[in-house]
């Protein structure tokens, strides 16, 4: 892990900033203490981040869960008794890693995946104008369309102009010249500029604005508009914001039901989130789904014990420590360590921090995740790609991530029916060792992308200096999301010393530099061979 140190701490710094404010913006909206959110945080980065296998994930509190504990706080009387429920729920994730249910997050269509990395982008750009400009009503985190200040997401950017704060503003304005400025010219002049990231140049500029503003009255920016880290008195006050379980409360069959409901959706969001960052890791790592499963159970289980929120990976925070450059566990794992070593040592100095920079940083974040070429790109594939992307765009926008999903997989799904996809799938694997050993899999006639985690598992158990026959010539239609699969895997091959013979009616081809090249993909969901 220490090999790569020189990327992971400028990314981990960059993630830090990210993930400070969603992780008090999460508690505030679950109805949680705020120093809850720290808690998960430090133990999403901490112990799931070492625990984990993703070289590039990271976890912490998910706004998808905050409507789940605002309503269970109540109905479970009391955060002490929802803590339990908290505990049990990690104790389910583990038994859901151990039965090996990880397996499911291969299951969802690339297009539905893409769709959801697009859908948070967007949400991120709509949910962050608001605190740029200094309208700070939703708390930092939220995704849901429905607001709890009332509004929607686009009523809340037209209450912008009601609600304008010129500090903010300027702040924000300043903080987004630094990062573009940062990114497209000064990263490219010296390693510098690399090691030192424009998100933390643009929180101290942030900083020093609004200490030099604070006697002026058009540009001073009141602490409703900077972070609320809380501040303890003493020691024992620091000691008295963490919260325990009230296990009399195990008896509860609503605490029971509280815990399965946790532990289903936030292993869904990690399984979720775990195969959108290996579609975006620029080194097309493969993360072990069921090691995820129990490290979040793990991480599960303590929060509740020290009263910190529900923990799932998270792609917004995975995805700025993917564009930050981060490389390995470390990068998460140094994130956690700088929330603790933060809020327990400079609280007041972080609360000099104004929301609108932190919002500058999150909108280049979610453009990033939701560049128009995208739209463009999924739309030339064809509808059975871009009807699916669009449905889960179009759902997390208007409704929240998990429904989105849920959208976008129906349509994938009933893609898949038209195309027939009854006993698509057959592998075979012939191992004849003599001197190297070869290795030959043939496609059936018909492979769709319930197949990619089979093709998959079997990619990836290749040993290095494996010969690799690779035949589809019995193939008529072939997914989009295979393809994309052999793809990846001809990237990995070259590092593993793997040689590819690919045998189609069109020819034999040793070592295909592109898959897609080679199959002449068209603006078409897949391929047929016919």
């Amino acid at each position: 892990m220490f090999k790569t140190i020189k990327s992971d701490l400028p990314a981990s710094v960059v993630v830090f900033f990210v993930a400070l404010p969603l992780c008090l913006g999460i508690a505030l909206a679950s109805g949680a203490p705020l120093f809850s959110g720290v808690i998960s945080g430090i133990i999403g980065g901490i112990v799931v981040g070492a625990l984990s296998g993703s070289k590039i994930g990271v976890s912490g509190p998910a706004a998808g869960l905050a409507a789940i504990v605002l309503t269970a706080i109540g109905s479970l009387g009391g955060y002490e008794n929802f803590l339990v429920a908290v505990v049990l729920g990690g104790a389910i994730q583990l038994l859901f890693g151990v039965l090996k249910a990880g397996i499911i997050g291969y299951y969802f269509p690339s297009s539905v995946i893409k769709g959801m990395l697009t859908g948070i982008g967007i949400i991120i750009i709509l949910k962050q104008i608001p605190h740029f400009f200094g309208y700070d009503a939703e708390p930092e985190g939220a995704d849901s369309f429905l607001e709890t200040s009332g509004e929607n997401t686009f009523s809340a950017l037209l209450s912008i102009f009601d609600n304008l704060i010129i500090g903010s503003m300027v702040a924000g304005f300043i903080a987004l010249g630094i990062l573009l400025l940062w990114s497209n010219v000064l990263s490219k002049k010296g390693k510098v500029f690399q090691i030192i990231q424009g998100p933390l140049v643009a929180v101290v500029v942030g900083i020093i604005f609004y200490a030099l503003t604070q006697s002026s009255e058009s540009l001073t920016i009141a602490e409703s508009h900077l972070v609320s880290v809380p501040i303890p008195d003493s020691l024992d006050s620091f000691i008295g914001q963490f919260s325990f379980p009230n296990f009399g409360a195990i008896t509860n069959p609503e605490v029971w039901i509280v815990a399965f409901t946790i532990a289903l959706v936030a292993s869904l969001e990690t399984l979720l989130c775990v195969e959108a960052t290996d579609k975006i890791d620029p080194d097309k790592n493969v993360t072990p789904t069921n090691r995820e499963l129990l490290a979040q159970g793990a991480g599960n289980i303590l929060s509740g014990l020290i009263g910190g929120l529900p923990i799932t990976q998270v792609i917004v925070r995975s995805s700025a420590n993917i564009q930050s450059g981060g490389k390995s566990k470390m990068s998460a794992i140094i994130h956690g360590f700088l929330l603790l070593i933060s809020v327990v040592s400079i609280p007041r100095l972080l609360n000099m921090i104004p929301l609108s920079v932190l919002a500058a940083i999150l909108l280049i974040v979610g453009y990033k995740l939701a560049k128009p070429s995208l739209f463009k790109k999924m739309y030339k594939l064809g509808w059975k790609q871009s009807v699916p992307f669009f449905v889960t765009v179009i759902g997390i926008v208007f409704t929240d991530l998990l429904v989105g999903i849920g959208l976008g997989l129906l349509v994938g799904i009933v893609v898949i029916l038209l195309k027939n996809y009854q006993n698509s799938h057959f592998l075979h694997i012939e191992d004849n060792s003599n001197g190297k050993s070869i290795v030959k899999m043939t496609l059936a006639e018909e492979v769709t992308f319930f197949n990619k985690g089979a093709i998959l598992k079997e990619l990836d158990r290749l040993p290095r200096g494996t010969y690799f026959e690779f035949d589809v010539t019995k193939t008529r239609y072939l997914d989009y999301d295979i393809i994309e699969i052999l793809e990846d895997f001809a990237f990995k091959a070259k590092e593993r010393n793997i040689d590819i013979k690919l045998i189609s009616k069109r020819g034999v081809v040793e070592n295909p530099e592109s898959f897609i090249e080679f199959f002449k993909l068209r603006p078409k969901s897949s391929i047929s061979l016919s």
